[in-house]
């Protein structure tokens, strides 16, 4: 095994650059995942590493050993595609079997390798079916088992269960958790989904346009994003972010309203422009009516163990996580309280995150109600 050490990496195409410098040290056996929005450069960045795209600047290494100039055969890579690409007119046995035989294997390792990863993907009973006769999860376990066979330093993920209905993918995810945890290899995952990426990662990595916005733990990237594009990508549902301005005594004022609703106290300059986060299940739902901020309900998703409304608060949308009742919401006001301790402040103009102490105003409510106001 390996670890994985990208400097400023660049990639540009046709003079357009769409990787813009970056920087990663990945420790050997970790799972790192690459999270980020179609378009935004993870599967480019997984392919250089994987020698299927060329560099435009900066240097790859794998295990100390720079692989600018070294072939996608010899980096010690094996990759997981989003479509399995799987050989129709061969068994299973022979499709897992395939790199081992290209690379000109003995018979006898050949068999003892394929056994090997078929028992940990719990393929065995399948080995002489043909990929047709397979479910799209065992498809897909057949495409890890490809790579597993050829003992790689570095898995490499490319979207893998972008295919798959939302059961399987959410199957297919502890399997492959569960592989990790067995083979302990260095593993970088590309995905869109959030949830996949959350539930997925020792090491999660958000980019955005081509560049890294941020890298930490899940935890660390929900509870403390970097950005206010990393605090909008991060969650489901997203966070809320609200609009405001810093008065003359530090006030955070928000800008939904005409008479500019003072949310906390800090040390920021007056006038600076900034904008108001808020996680869904951190808004709370006052039972007392006029207790805090008007907000129309329009749409109510039930979860089964919980639900989220949809709400307009002076123009803007709202998400307000709500614990399983029957109570109809459709249409109803309801008001909503910002607690101090769960807000988080970003730059309106950069979208960097602000820290700052913030201190509560007199009649700020921060504990939630359970019950919905009549």
């Amino acid at each position: 095994m390996a670890d994985l050490v990208l400097s400023n990496v660049r990639k540009s195409y046709d003079g357009k650059a769409v990787l813009h410098g970056v920087d990663l040290a990945i420790p050997d056996g970790h799972f790192v995942v690459i999270v980020g929005p179609s378009g935004c450069g993870k599967s480019t960045l997984l392919r250089m590493i994987a020698g299927l795209e060329d560099i435009t600047a900066g240097s790859i290494a794998i295990g100390g050993t720079v692989m600018n100039d070294i072939e996608p055969a010899d980096r010690g890579c094996a990759m997981v595609f989003q479509n399995y690409a799987l050989y129709p007119h061969m068994s299973v046995r022979q499709n897992i079997a395939y790199p081992l035989r290209l690379a000109g294997l003995p018979v006898a390792e050949r068999n003892a390798r394929v056994e090997h990863a078929a028992k940990i993907l719990n393929l065995t009973d399948y080995l002489d079916r043909r990929p047709a006769q397979l479910s799209g999860g065992q498809r897909q376990r057949v495409a890890m088992g490809r790579a597993i066979v050829r003992e790689p330093e570095v898995f490499l993920f490319d979207e893998p269960l972008s295919n798959l209905d939302a059961l399987l993918r959410v199957q297919m995810r502890i399997e492959i958790k569960r592989l990790h945890k067995r083979l302990k290899a260095t593993s970088i995952f590309v995905t869109h989904d959030q949830v996949e990426a959350m539930t997925l990662a020792d090491t999660l990595i958000v980019m955005n346009g081509g560049r890294v916005e941020q890298i930490g733990s899940p935890s660390e990237i929900y509870g403390r994003p970097a950005s206010a594009f990393v605090a909008g990508f991060m969650g489901a549902p997203a966070m809320n972010l609200l609009p405001a301005t810093v008065g003359t005594g530090g006030e955070i004022l928000l800008d939904i309203a005409a008479d500019r609703v003072a949310l906390c106290r800090t040390a920021l300059a007056e006038g600076t422009l900034v904008t108001v986060g808020i996680r869904p299940e951190n808004l709370v739902l006052s039972s007392t009516p006029g207790l805090g901020l008007p907000a129309t309900v329009e749409l109510v998703e039930e979860l089964g163990g919980s639900r989220v409304a949809y709400c307009s608060l002076l123009g803007h949308e709202v998400s307000i996580v709500l614990p399983a009742g029957d109570e109809p919401l459709d249409g109803r006001t309801v008001w909503l309280t910002l607690p101090v301790p769960s807000l988080h402040l970003f730059d309106r103009m950069s979208g960097a995150r602000i820290e700052t102490e913030r201190a509560p105003l007199a009649g700020v409510n921060t504990t939630r109600s359970a019950s919905v106001p009549a």
